[in-house]
């Protein structure tokens, strides 16, 4: 049975790659653009991925928002973690349904929703946020966009401590990440999971150098990743032109036992 468009949910409204939004459908209220209007009381009880003509006769089509579309929508105040960085942090580290992690900076909580999308209702994503205006810029993200049932805020400098302990994953973007290796060891389970992502290598090397001292980290590595799309074209299919080369370089290492 296809999933329904309900009154309250949000719909990701596609013409092109430069023309799309989300919305909530609200009854009653219409979507308006310079290519028509689209009445919501007629996308509520259609499916999702459906086709829908504007009044000017334009074909829009309306899906269910996806990580990427959410993340974009939520705006670049900072430099935000990309998806194909976002998607190999979630899996290398282990995140899903049900896991406990800190994140830190929050920034425009881009990473933070997709997180908290990841853990699901029995998970929880505690973020951290020194700057007031990305607090409350984050905040608002969150709140649009109906995130913020297991995210827990806190306006504070991750430096000064880490208030949550037996958490399965702390990733971090931070401008001094090394500093934090020790308290987030303290905060983690055993054999569980730091991700640190850096834009420069200079960064990378201080935050490899301060796990490797201490011997409380294993299976360190650096990962970059590239991403580039190809334009599927009869008899002319090639690279485009353009791609998402490098963002940032992302550290893993798992926590050994204090025992040993």
């Amino acid at each position: 049975m296809p999933d329904l468009i309900q009154d309250g949910d949000f719909v990701f409204i596609f013409l092109d790659g430069k023309r799309n939004w989300i919305r909530r459908v609200k009854a009653g209220e219409s979507f308006h653009s310079n290519k028509g209007i689209l009445a919501f009381d007629d996308m509520i009880g259609r499916p999702f991925g459906h086709k829908m003509e504007s009044h000017s006769g334009i074909v829009f089509q309306v899906h269910r928002p996806s990580h990427t579309d959410v993340q974009i929508a939520m705006g670049r105040n900072t430099q935000i973690i990309y998806p194909k960085d976002a998607g190999t942090i979630l899996v290398q580290a282990s995140i899903a349904a049900g896991s406990r992690v800190v994140e830190s900076g929050t920034g425009s909580a881009a990473l933070t929703g997709i997180l908290a999308r990841a853990v699901g209702p029995a998970g929880r994503i505690f973020t951290y946020e020194i700057r007031e205006d990305m607090y409350i810029g984050a905040q608002k993200n969150l709140t649009k966009f109906g995130l913020t049932d297991n995210v827990t805020q806190h306006h504070q400098d991750i430096l000064e401590g880490i208030k949550e302990e037996n958490v399965d994953a702390v990733v971090l973007d931070l401008a001094t990440p090394w500093l934090l290796v020790d308290e987030a060891h303290r905060a983690l389970k055993s054999s569980c999971f730091l991700v640190s992502y850096s834009p420069t290598i200079e960064q990378t090397m201080k935050t490899c150098k301060a796990m490797s001292e201490e011997g409380k980290w294993g299976m360190i590595k650096t990962l970059e990743i590239f991403q580039r799309e190809i334009m599927v074209r009869e008899n002319k299919t090639r690279p485009t032109t353009w791609m998402v080369a490098h963002t940032g370089y992302m550290t893993f290492a798992r926590t050994m036992s204090v025992e040993e």
